[in-house]
């Protein structure tokens, strides 16, 4: 819910940006680039910053998905990171691979012959 609130503000303010700037003040063209500015930013700041912790704290909203052919096997969260296990069922090995803030620096752990107890094996 947070991450909705964060965007529905975020276009609020660019609204209301060309709409005192633009509008009112009838600059039009000095608003719309202060309001690409402010989206711009907004969305560096969301992507790069609070994606993970509004999920993590907040309740927020995030989509992943797993690679085809794999198996989703578990989550956890290490600090602000959020870390996840597939299983290859090809190469019988178990990745666990890491998204961080802004998927700068994604660290990656390949376990081979895994053999996780799946239902059905």
């Amino acid at each position: 819910m947070i991450t909705y609130l964060y965007w529905f503000v975020l276009f609020l303010l660019v609204g209301l940006i060309i709409y005192l700037l633009g509008i009112k003040a009838e600059k039009l063209k000095v608003a719309l680039i202060a309001a690409a500015v402010v989206l711009v930013v907004g969305w560096v700041t969301y992507y790069f910053g609070l994606q993970q912790v509004f999920v993590k704290r907040y309740g927020g909203v995030m989509t992943i998905h797993v690679p085809e052919g794999q198996m989703h096997l578990g989550a956890t969260w290490k600090d602000d990171n959020l870390w996840i296990e597939n299983y290859d069922p090809k190469t019988n090995t178990c990745i666990f691979s890491e998204y961080s803030k802004g998927n700068m620096l994604q660290g990656r752990v390949t376990i081979k012959d895994c053999n996780p107890l799946l239902p059905g094996r």
